[in-house]
């Protein structure tokens, strides 16, 4: 069978894989910009609260996936795994609308996550032939059509949550998640055959060994990654909290609305990540290859920087010009791209055959691990003062750097 004719130099299965993925990040995105808003001025929620509710709930969301990950390799397959975990993801979105359901439609959400989550990027890698030089720049490609989705999502979702009601704009959310399973089933034809099926046969174990030093190491990653993100994941958290009260929202005759910031980093995402691949395309012609471990590092001082000035800001007193908060995000954008879709990246290109959904489900346990963290350390926000927290959040960043770039000679090792 010929290989199908690329899409923007690319397999048309990346651009399926992408789409569908952006309509999941929409249906995400969109009630994550409502949940800390809804609990603490629909819910009357307790600011310390809310940080567990919505801590406990990004976390779960990316725990799942350790399980999924497992299921979808040895049981259901890829395909199975992302059609029925998007249903259940849908149905809990759905669930969202109705406040008596508020806590079981969260559950339903992370439980179809877990299904849906490890299973489509780990497809990624069975596009391309061995030796394709694409696959090293896929995953930034797909981490653009991602954000589209986080993009569109407080726009939409955000907007009929805070004008016409919450329970629209998690109404939207689920409609999005639906739209995103109909690409999927629509583009199956553009999928490589074992993206469909289990890699085993059901019940048998898998015949593949985890090299030891390749799980250390892959430990160690996770273990940075989730200092990180306890910084990282306060951006629709206490960040957004602060966008309420201590930021000047008021352009011209009127007054943005406080979930729109939420569409800034998504936006960002697409906007910057095109000039960064020609930046390293060029460097890497040059011979000039930055490797994993070290590029990681240097996000991870990035998005500190953006803690520092959110610190100024609070330093200097008063309501802080939206336009710092634009800056705020350039910043923790930038540091983002740095980090997050090389950690992908490294996690699926060192799995073991037969275990890449299981290898990205465990890239996700330094999500997991680091929201949970996260929703701890925004406890503090109503305690300490806020210059003091964003200060905090900084040092979280430098160390998750200084622990990433101690990794780098063992990673460059494993990769020759």
């Amino acid at each position: 069978m010929s290989e199908p004719r690329a899409w923007f130099g690319q397999p048309r299965g990346l651009t399926i894989l992408f789409l569908t993925n952006m309509w999941e990040q929409f249906s995400y995105y969109g009630m994550r910009a409502l949940l800390v808003y809804y609990m603490t001025k629909q819910l009357m929620m307790a600011q310390g609260t809310a940080s567990i509710v919505y801590g406990t709930y990004t976390a779960c969301a990316y725990f799942t996936p350790i399980l999924g990950g497992v299921i979808a390799d040895r049981l259901l397959g890829k395909r199975r795994a992302i059609i029925l975990g998007g249903s259940i993801m849908a149905a809990g979105h759905f669930m969202m609308a109705f406040e008596s359901l508020f806590y079981p439609a969260l559950a339903t959400i992370a439980i179809g996550n877990g299904l849906f989550l490890p299973s489509l990027p780990s497809q990624i890698d069975d596009l391309y032939a061995p030796g394709d030089p694409r696959v090293g720049w896929a995953y930034n490609v797909y981490y653009v059509g991602v954000n589209i989705g986080g993009f569109l999502a407080p726009l939409v979702c955000g907007t009929l949550g805070e004008l016409y009601g919450w329970h629209w704009g998690f109404g939207a959310a689920g409609i999005g998640m639906v739209g995103g399973l109909a690409i999927y089933l629509w583009g199956q034809r553009y999928l490589r055959e074992q993206a469909r099926r289990p890699v085993v046969e059901r019940g048998a174990a898998p015949q593949v060994r985890f090299p030891r030093e390749t799980a250390v190491l892959l430990l160690a990653i996770g273990l940075s990654v989730t200092v990180f993100r306890s910084a990282y994941e306060q951006v629709g958290n206490t960040v957004a909290l602060w966008a309420d009260v201590g930021v000047d929202r008021r352009a011209g005759g009127s007054v943005i609305p406080m979930t729109w910031f939420q569409a800034l980093n998504p936006l960002l995402v697409m906007v910057m990540t095109p000039p960064l691949l020609v930046f390293w395309r060029h460097r890497a012609e040059r011979g000039r290859v930055a490797r994993p471990a070290h590029k990681m590092a240097a996000g991870a001082l990035v998005v500190g920087g953006a803690y520092l000035l959110l610190a100024a800001l609070e330093g200097i007193g008063g309501p802080s010009h939206w336009a710092w908060l634009v800056l705020f995000f350039v910043l923790l954008t930038l540091g983002e791209l740095y980090i997050l879709p090389t950690g992908l990246g490294l996690f699926a290109r060192l799995a073991p055959a037969g275990l890449g959904a299981t290898t990205v489900a465990a890239w996700y346990l330094a999500t997991f691990a680091g929201s949970l963290t996260a929703g701890l350390v925004g406890t503090l926000w109503s305690r300490t003062g806020h210059a003091t927290f964003f200060l905090m959040l900084a040092g979280l960043a430098v160390l998750a750097a200084v622990m990433l770039r101690a990794l780098d000679p063992v990673e460059q090792r494993l990769e020759r």
